[in-house]
């Protein structure tokens, strides 16, 4: 599994959770055919008045220069870069010729050039705000490295660059766009999963050293998980997958869910050496008896996750298919290597035993005990009160995503988006296709009149900047032949039209730049936007009940057609049908998990009351996130389905336990629930410590979903433990009486610690005597020792 692992490397690709054939994915993949990719863009912003200043702006324009030779860099546009189109009345086309060839020493001839590149509208409206004169370099990175590990550098090399300029001019730089986000994502990604696999080492061994009292008990069962762990890399080299967000997740997930096998299987071991201090019949026990039961809850377990693979979301399989293996590995492995170890290390003894008789352990059971049998009632009427307060609370809940959903709010990549939506409207594409429904549709007056209209409207929405199209080197080229003025900057009339096409075909670069924006037939046309990071509702909102209405407005009665469409788009899309597939896991999850409750107990009522506890846990916990306004998210619905099946473990080795003692108490429902309590509720109360520590530490995490999973999780664990060690007994208390059928063996019999005859005091028949002592006399049986 390492030689396997060894091959395995982080992926660059971006996460899209709608599938390849979703239409809406179709639509954009035929999209980014005929334009091109549009998340391509980063952008690096300044607002400052120095920068305007002789010597800064000239180091603006060194700065400009080097980042358009940089390697990677596929286009650069900024001031120092701008150009003008000029008229060629010899030629009869456009030229393009650049404003600053050089920068002048004086600040009134700057400023002379400011004024004229501030009049070239198709640029100076992208990427300058004339309000405060905030203005941005746009650097259009290379679709081949996009997501290769090459990104990283080409990133890495331009901020350097641009950080170097920010110091010498004492200038402060903003940096923005998805490939700097991922970028800057992934490294911080990559330092964290490293961090949270040695603390959640660190932090298990603590626990195991804090209850065991001893060193075998601590170094064994972490071999076992990082054997596991070694497992899980080399799971992921075998299906030949990438570390992702999520699989980069596995190895931390795996320690925490592993360590509860060693723990019931060291915890019985210890009870049966207490009890008669035979080693080979205790590990002998623990493989028959706990090693079956540990198989079901882990087959539980690896349910919550199984279910993801069908999502129809790539990332989410693979996570789910590979976590579902090795927690079943996990069981394997333990059952395998504990008693192994075990057998051939010294019988435990004094302290190594003495958290068999940990007083406040002991004080605790003790009290659930006592709540169990004495106040069972008031136990269901608190627990309604709480379900009622939390389903208000889940009322509450809403589904909403942004594109930086993860970062945290005083990053320094909030800030930065913050920038450029107070000052360019925001920096994340969009796109909207407009179909004129005619080969070389695109160039009819009308039609573009039609699509002036609509970017007009666009331009007024403050969440969008100023669109980018065809439309817009029109009204470039009108302004070039009427010598630059910035007056006539508009869509060409009836009069001039067939003068300036004339000059517009003529220019190549035009032409080249023709094709950014319009497909090869000329009927379709793009119009590019930049949109704030406003949120998947709002976004939905205002596309709907906003955009398209004006769309609808303006092309009614015509063939055009216009659509919205983009990576943006598409993020928002995929997170809605995320956590729409998560909803449907975790209902699988319940479905798959009753019915193995099904074949175990045979029994309705048992399948309720088994269920019970555990649905409770995920309502309160849905209850909370609507009260705090924590929304629906893949992070946070991913939680769901993954704690609804471990936390039914607890209810397995409960009822295991419970259905033991019932037997052993002659059907006595009372006691047999006080020594399942006693018997398991130490071993349910260990792992859900060891659970709850594990996940708590990925709270530290400066990513929100991380945070998030690791604060709810171990939230969920530590209310689903109270649940099954107070209202499971308390359920079973009241709607159980105990009676079983003499002929009636449910599945779960052969679990757990039913009598065995193997497990009697062995007797030699042969030395067994009776002997008569007369007629009517009783017979005395004697053993010859």
């Amino acid at each position: 599994m390492a030689y396997k692992a060894k091959d395995v490397h982080y992926t660059y690709s971006y996460f899209t959770p709608v599938p390849a054939d979703d239409p809406e994915m179709v639509y954009f993949t035929k999209f980014k055919e005929n334009f091109g990719e549009d998340a391509n863009v980063l952008a690096i912003g300044i607002k400052d008045s120095a920068l305007y200043k002789v010597d800064n702006f000239r180091r603006f324009k060194y700065l400009s220069d080097e980042l358009l030779t940089m390697r990677g860099v596929k286009q650069v546009v900024s001031i120092p870069l701008f150009k003008s189109l000029v008229k060629d009345t010899e030629e009869k086309k456009f030229t393009l010729e650049p404003i600053f060839t050089e920068i002048p020493d004086g600040q009134e001839q700057l400023d002379s050039l400011l004024k004229v590149a501030l009049d070239q509208r198709f640029f100076s409206d992208q990427i300058i705000n004339r309000e405060n004169g905030a203005t941005f370099i746009l650097l259009s990175i290379d679709n081949k490295i996009l997501n290769t590990k090459e990104r990283d550098v080409v990133i890495n090399d331009i901020a350097q660059v641009a950080h170097a300029f920010g110091e010498n001019s004492e200038i402060e730089m903003r940096y923005v766009g998805l490939p700097y986000i991922r970028t800057e994502v992934n490294g911080s990604v990559k330092v964290e999963l490293r961090m949270f696999l040695i603390l959640s080492l660190v932090v298990t061994a603590f626990i195991l050293l804090f209850f065991f009292r001893s060193w075998d008990a601590v170094l064994f069962p972490l071999i076992i998980i990082i054997v596991v762990v070694i497992w899980s890399m080399g799971t992921l080299g075998i299906f030949d997958y990438k570390i992702t967000i999520l699989t980069g997740l596995l190895p931390p997930i795996i320690v925490v869910i592993g360590i509860p096998n060693s723990i019931y299987l060291l915890n019985r071991y210890h009870q049966q050496i207490s009890k008669h201090g035979n080693k080979a019949r205790a590990l002998s026990h623990v493989i028959r008896k706990i090693g079956l039961v540990a198989l079901i809850t882990n087959f539980t377990t690896a349910v919550g996750f199984i279910v993801l693979t069908f999502t129809g979301i790539k990332d989410l399989q693979e996570f789910g298919l590979v976590a579902s293996i090795n927690i079943m590995a996990t069981f394997l492995v333990s059952i395998i290597l504990i008693p192994a170890v075990f057998s051939y290390l010294p019988i435990p003894h004094g302290k190594q035993l003495k958290h068999l008789k940990f007083k406040a352990l002991d004080t605790t059971l003790t009290a659930l005990d006592l709540l169990v049998h004495r106040h069972r009632y008031r136990v269901f009427v608190f627990t309604g009160i709480i379900l009622i307060i939390a389903a208000f609370g889940v009322f509450k809940l809403q589904a909403v995503t942004f594109i930086v959903d993860d970062v945290p709010d005083n990053s320094q990549i909030k800030k930065d988006l913050a920038f450029f939506e107070a000052n360019f409207s925001g920096i994340m594409p969009l796109e909207i296709v407009v179909d004129s429904g005619k080969k070389k549709g695109v160039l009819r007056q009308s039609f573009l009149t039609k699509v002036s209209e609509l970017e007009d409207f666009l331009s007024e929405q403050k969440v969008f900047s100023k669109p980018v199209s065809i439309v817009s080197m029109l009204k470039a080229s009108r302004q070039a032949f009427y010598n630059g003025n910035p007056d006539y900057y508009s869509l060409p009339t009836k009069s001039d039209r067939n003068f300036i096409l004339r000059y517009f075909s003529g220019d190549k670069t035009q032409s080249d730049a023709l094709r950014t924006f319009v497909d090869e037939d000329q009927q379709t046309m793009r119009i590019s936007l930049k949109v704030a990071d406003i949120g998947s509702i709002r976004l939905d909102s205002l596309l709907d009940n906003v955009v398209n209405k004006k769309i609808d407005e303006i092309f009614k009665d015509t063939d055009i057609q216009a659509k919205a469409t983009g990576t943006t788009l598409l993020f928002v899309k995929g997170n809605k049908f995320l956590v729409k597939n998560l909803k449907k896991s975790l209902v699988l999850a319940f479905i798959i998990i009753a019915i193995i409750m099904g074949l175990l107990f045979r029994s309705p009522k048992m399948i309720a009351i088994s269920m019970i506890p555990n649905l409770i846990p995920l309502i309160m916990i849905a209850g909370l996130m609507g009260y705090f306004d924590i929304p629906l998210r893949p992070s946070t619905v991913l939680i769901f389905s993954v704690v609804f099946g471990i936390s039914v473990d607890d209810s397995i080795h409960f009822l295991a336990k419970y259905r033991q003692e019932l037997f052993n108490c002659n059907f006595f429902v009372p006691l047999a629930i006080s020594r399942s309590i006693r018997e398991t509720g130490a071993s349910m109360i260990y792992t859900s410590v060891v659970l709850f520590a594990g996940f708590i530490i990925f709270s530290g995490s400066d990513f929100v979903g991380t945070k998030m999973l690791g604060v709810l999780t171990s939230t969920t664990l530590l209310i689903a433990m109270f649940a099954n060690l107070v209202v499971l007994p308390a359920l079973l208390m009241v709607f159980d009486d105990g009676k079983r059928k003499e002929n009636a063996h449910p599945l779960i019999e052969h679990y757990d610690e039913f009598y065995q005859e193997d497990e009697d005091e062995e007797i030699n028949l042969a030395r067994l005597q009776v002997r008569h002592n007369g007629v009517g006399k009783k017979e005395n049986v004697q053993i010859d020792k």
